[in-house]
This record gives structure tokens, C-alpha cells and sequence, in this order.
């Protein structure tokens, strides 16, 4: 019997293995001040990498919409504008002003304009853009842009990229103060 209980003895003392409370809760300390100094940087890189994204899906719309007036034999107009709860750029048939932002579905277009390409950022977003100019229209023979204008993508944190449309309908882009990767200076 005595050597049961020492079996039983030992085998209790060899299955108190773990963390006490104190161990756990220095760790969790740490974990949390390791966390709480990496959510800025987290956040600063996302707002980069969600920038670079739509500095992009923007350019490859202009293209397209360039490319679209000349295969339809229609001429394609750009908006970007501030809209109710955040800001929109839209590409779209029909006249001057025949679209604007809408809500995060759909543009508000008129009975004789047609939305291609809607790309709305809600308020609440840390990224927005805008133009200098009402509208850009591509010219459905020739490709050329009227007027020549720039569309701005920025971010809160000032960060923000620039795209130029020539009288050429070609587009330019870059990062206004050189602030972001993958762009030339403005």
C-alpha cells in the first residue's frame, strides 16, 4: 500500500505542470503593450495599402473609359465629387452632370445617362478623392479628354496620389510630396 501512495504522490507532484497566475498575467502585460505599440503602425500601413489599391483601380478606370468612348463611338465622362456620406468617382454616358454620387450601391444618374463604373467611399473611410474639374469627357473618335484635369486620391493622413488626364486622354500619375511607394514626385 505504501508504495501506491507514493506512486499517486509523485504522479500528483509531476501533473502540477502549467503556468501560475502571476506568469500568465505578466504575459498577457506584455502581449498588450507588444499589441497596443503595433496598432498605429498597422493602421498606417492598411491606409497606405488601401490608398495604393484605389490609386490604381482609378487609373485602370480612366483607361477603360478612354478606351470604351473610342470602341463605342460614344463619348465617356469622369466625375469624382463629394456626395452625401462620402465621395464617388463615376464613368458614365449621356451629358454633363448626368450622374452623381449616390449611395454605396448606385449613382444617381438621369433618364438619358448610363452608369459603366462606380467606385463610392463612404465617409467613414480614411480615403476620399476629388477633381479640379466638373467632369472629364473622352472624345469617342480620338481618345483625347476635355478639359485636361487631375483626380486626387488622399488619405487622412495626408498621403495621396495624383492622377493628370491630358488633352491627349493619357494619364499621368503620381504621389503629390513623393509620400507614396511605387510613384514619382509630384
Amino acid at each position: 500500500m505504501a508504495a501506491t501512495t507514493r506512486t499517486l504522490a509523485t504522479i500528483g507532484r509531476s501533473a502540477q505542470r502549467g503556468l501560475t497566475l502571476i506568469e500568465t498575467c505578466t504575459a498577457l502585460a506584455v502581449a498588450t503593450v507588444l499589441v497596443t505599440a503595433g496598432v498605429p503602425s498597422f493602421k498606417t500601413t492598411f491606409e497606405r495599402k488601401t490608398l495604393q489599391g484605389l490609386a490604381a483601380e482609378l487609373a485602370a478606370d480612366l483607361q477603360l473609359a478612354r478606351s470604351e468612348a473610342v470602341s463605342r463611338q460614344s463619348g465617356i465622362r469622369v466625375t469624382a465629387q463629394a456626395g452625401e456620406g462620402g465621395s464617388c468617382v463615376v464613368a458614365y454616358t449621356g451629358p454633363a452632370n448626368g450622374c452623381r454620387c449616390g449611395d454605396a450601391a448606385a449613382p444617381v444618374c438621369e433618364i438619358d445617362a448610363t452608369a459603366l463604373r462606380y467606385r463610392f467611399l463612404p465617409g467613414s473611410s480614411s480615403i476620399a478623392v476629388s477633381a479640379n474639374v466638373a467632369s472629364l469627357r473622352f472624345d469617342p473618335r480620338l481618345g483625347t479628354a476635355t478639359p485636361a484635369g487631375a483626380l486626387t486620391v488622399a488619405s487622412a493622413s495626408g498621403a495621396s496620389v495624383r492622377h493628370v488626364v491630358n488633352m491627349m486622354g493619357r494619364v499621368r500619375s503620381c504621389s503629390v510630396g513623393g509620400g507614396v511607394a511605387g510613384y514619382v514626385a509630384c
